[in-house]
């Protein structure tokens, strides 16, 4: 066997197939954020106060015409006084999670202010009921507009395929896989595709 189609193997025994067929459930993150919103008797314009975002995005993003990214949904589930992972993944009810690749499901997918579909993600263990992190396999696409992001929690980003562009204040990086980075997203830092797509494991705290 060639030296490239172990590594293929091993790619695909880590990560499933993420850029498979399986149908994005992007329809249940607005929703979630509607909800809250409403159980809060929130106004938009006094979500859009606490938040920064546009009353016009936040109207798109409940009605499923942005698909946002996974900072807006730190900050709007900061506001809303929920944990990330029930706007991203819903509610757990179990204490652990053994997740099986062929039971991983696509999530969500994130767009750029554009419409660009910027990334398609996999939560790990949205059974956990509680939890104050949320372990991600991300399907990153190319950024070329650049879209800095920051928000409250912190990041560990280790590459599976691909090379993936970091930028983090100033500082520029391209990671290969087998490489990792760990920072504050206080800072503020943009992940994407160098060029077509990446794949990498994402972990992320609230804090």
């Amino acid at each position: 066997m060639k030296s490239q189609d172990v590594g293929r193997d091993r790619f695909e025994m880590l990560t499933g197939d993420i850029a498979g067929d399986e149908p994005v459930s992007i329809d249940a993150v607005g929703d979630r954020i509607r909800h809250l919103r409403e159980e809060k008797h929130l106004s938009y314009e006094a979500l859009s106060n606490m938040t920064g975002f546009e009353v016009d995005l936040l109207v798109k993003i409940e009605n499923s015409e942005v698909q946002p990214q996974l900072g807006t949904l730190v900050k709007l589930s900061k506001a809303l006084d929920s944990a990330l992972g029930r706007l991203v993944s819903g509610v757990g009810d179990r204490l652990y999670a053994v997740t099986r690749k062929h039971e991983r499901k696509i999530v969500s997918r994130s767009t750029s202010a554009k419409g660009k579909k910027l990334y398609t993600y996999q939560s790990l263990a949205p059974e956990v009921q509680g939890r104050h992190m949320e372990a991600l396999v991300v399907r990153l696409e190319e950024n070329p507009d650049k879209e800095m992001s920051v928000h409250e929690g912190e990041e560990f980003i280790y590459v599976l395929s691909g090379t993936v562009l970091l930028k983090i204040n100033e500082d520029l990086f391209e990671l290969e896989p087998g490489d990792s980075v760990y920072y504050l997203s206080t800072t503020p830092h943009l992940v994407a595709a160098k060029q077509g797509s990446a794949d990498i494991l994402a972990v992320l705290y609230e804090g």
